[in-house]
């Protein structure tokens, strides 16, 4: 029987976030668990002393062993979580320490792959290690992400991202699909739904899900934008052309473009295919209706319409998306 176990050396330095550093192990736990041998995963927690570290929740969590100690032998995969401070504007501000970051450029030299957790993906930019690669970290923070490090393409959308053999996670209870993500690459994906099935976790969500929905996305200052926003969610089985919504808000078509650029950060077209993205997979989730119902009820007008939007916002198709997240009616 073998016993050969991949090595992953997760991170830690105070403040880190705590489900960061519990939620991947629970997940690589399991490996042994639903094969029948001893192959699977060794996780050992790396600090830069041996004292308890205390996580952003106040729980003690204790190294295994140190940084020194872990730069001494081959390592399979290297975990990097993330922590964050908020001020009292109630911003948040990821948290980058140097030496923390020195370590994480050494460690993931010694490294066959490096995986970032949520906001760790910052530490992995200041490391160097996302340059000219594509990468996610959590909503809140991507927009510092890609102003700190304009040589990082941020891609603040998916739940994970991989580029070569460096793989970022997006919000924290997104570690779970992450790492199931990384079971599936050394295992392959039957072992990997055995795992989520053991989690009580949906199947294995892809990484091109996106990590939030419309109605998560930020308010509008705007009273009229936020206007038009209602208005399009009541009106998603319509035609809602840019020349309909520009006459609904008494604006120029320039003038309304101008206003959702600034405002959301997107055009007029892109929301509204977004918002209808969004109730086509609540449909897809709780519902048996067919995807011609689907895509007349949310506006697509055509089963084509549906399955070339749902590639273009998730990677994927309506029917690989129900058969993922389909809730029992």
């Amino acid at each position: 029987m073998s016993t050969v176990q991949r090595p992953i050396v997760v991170v830690l330095f105070e403040g880190v976030d705590l489900l960061d550093v519990t939620g991947p192990p629970e997940v690589f736990s399991l490996v042994a668990r639903e094969t029948d041998d001893a192959t699977g995963y060794q996780v050992l927690l790396a600090a830069a002393t041996l004292d308890p570290v205390t996580t952003s929740a106040g729980v003690r969590i204790l190294p295994d062993l140190t940084f020194d100690e872990a730069a001494a032998r081959p390592i399979d995969t290297l975990l990097v979580p993330g922590a964050v401070e908020v001020d009292s504007l109630r911003r948040v501000h990821p948290l980058t320490d140097p030496a923390v970051v020195e370590w994480v450029r050494t460690l993931a030299g010694r490294s066959r792959r490096v995986a970032s957790v949520c906001v760790g993906a910052h530490l992995l930019a200041a490391a160097g290690l996302l340059d000219g690669r594509r990468a996610t970290t959590h909503w809140s923070t991507a927009p510092r992400l890609a102003a700190d490090y304009p040589a990082v393409e941020v891609d603040a959308d998916p739940i994970f991202i991989r580029a070569g053999e460096v793989w970022t996670g997006a919000g924290i209870s997104a570690c779970l699909d992450l790492s199931l993500a990384l079971v599936a690459d050394d295992f392959g994906e039957e072992l990997a739904l055995r795992v989520a099935r053991q989690l009580v976790m949906y199947l294995k969500r892809p990484g091109g899900q996106s990590q939030f929905s419309v109605p998560l996305e930020p308010v509008s200052t705007t009273r009229r934008v936020e206007e038009l926003r209602h208005y399009i969610r009541r009106h998603l089985t319509g035609r809602l052309t840019v020349p309909e919504l520009a006459a609904h808000a008494h604006l120029s078509e320039r003038q309304l473009t101008r206003i959702f650029k600034t405002e959301l950060g997107t055009t007029p077209s892109v929301y509204i295919e977004s918002a209808r993205v969004e109730l086509a997979r609540h449909r897809l989730e709780s519902t048996d209706e067919t995807l011609e119902r689907i895509a007349t009820g949310c506006g697509f007008g055509t089963v084509d319409t549906l399955v070339r939007a749902f590639r273009r916002r998730l990677d994927t198709t309506p029917t690989e998306y129900r058969l993922r997240f389909r809730a029992t009616v």
